[in-house]
């Protein structure tokens, strides 16, 4: 298997990020936001190649599951929006 680039990386990091813009709940989005974070920056001083590639392709099935998980969470939205939602 054949290590990412870093380019490639940043696209995923980045589609992950719009991924959990999509949640409708605020609590949803910014627990996905910070878990993706989270998980790029403890995956930052990966080495080896292979581990490298299979960091990559846990994260494109985690976009994968945002994707329809946000699907999921807009057709059940809640009516009564978030206070941290709210703009004054």
């Amino acid at each position: 298997m054949a290590s990412p680039s870093r380019t490639e990386i940043i696209s995923l990091f980045r589609s992950l990020l719009r991924s959990a813009r999509q949640f409708p709940d605020y609590n949803i989005r910014e627990y996905t936001k910070r878990r993706t974070i989270d998980s790029f920056r403890h995956n930052k001083t990966l080495s080896d190649p292979s581990s490298i590639a299979a960091a990559f392709s846990d994260g494109k099935s985690q976009l994968q599951v945002a994707r329809r998980q946000a699907v999921v969470y807009s057709l059940y939205a809640p009516e009564i929006k978030s206070i941290m939602d709210v703009k004054h």
